[in-house]
């Protein structure tokens, strides 16, 4: 499932992150990538420090205030958050993210734009499925969920600065399916109780999302 969610960071929080990332120290982003991603991946990623992780606890608390996200990711860890940076003429081929990162399984990966759209030319992040190539460019402040299983790269950026926040999630619900069932079960209970109130069919529908939760949920 692929999820974009908009306003994770309000203009705020977007402005200040990006003042506190360009007081950064950026180096090579090969450093973490796996052995066949390095021979695609031209980008910069900032080096880890505590201002880094104050950046990156923002965006985990705004995630964990976000209600869409976690219906959408019933997330258990976050396996790593990065903050890559692309300048003309950088790009990242077309990869997989590793399963295993961190020690933890990698469900789902996102993407928190911190630059404005209009402020820099190419950088779209294009993910393939099946059926077609996806490209996807968003606001500042906005992010796009998808699954990790999944193809993708980043276009040449032509112009300006592409600047975001990057991460990988593993999930309390390791299969797909399931977490897209939940999902859907999600909005019907709110819608349900937003239309009428506690009813019986209310009731129902909470008890069955529990129950397939409480079957569904890694231990």
């Amino acid at each position: 499932m692929f999820l974009v969610l908009g306003g994770v960071l309000n203009r705020h929080e977007v402005a200040a992150l990006r003042e506190a990332a360009s007081a950064l120290e950026f180096c090579d982003g090969r450093a973490t990538a796996g052995r066949h991603a390095k021979l695609v991946k031209h980008n910069e990623q900032a080096e880890a420090s505590a201002d880094l992780e104050t950046i990156f606890a923002k965006v985990r608390a705004n995630l964990a205030a976000n209600g869409l996200f976690n219906s959408a990711a019933r997330p258990r860890h976050f396996a790593r958050m990065l903050l890559a940076r692309y300048t003309p003429g950088m790009e990242y081929g077309l990869h997989v993210d590793d399963a295993l990162i961190g020690g933890y399984r990698t469900d789902l990966s996102f993407t928190l734009f911190l630059s404005e759209e209009d402020s820099y030319e190419g950088g779209g992040l294009v993910v393939e499925d099946a059926l077609e190539s996806r490209e996807i460019r968003l606001g500042a402040g906005d992010m796009v969920l998808y699954p990790s299983a999944t193809l993708h790269r980043v276009d040449p950026v032509a112009r300006g600065e592409r600047l975001a926040v990057v991460g990988w999630i593993q999930s309390w619900i390791r299969d797909p399916r399931q977490r897209e069932i939940l999902f859907d079960l999600d909005q019907s209970v709110n819608e349900v109780f937003e239309r009428d109130g506690k009813t019986t069919l209310f009731d129902r529908l909470a008890k069955t999302r529990s129950n397939l939760l409480r079957m569904w949920a890694e231990s």
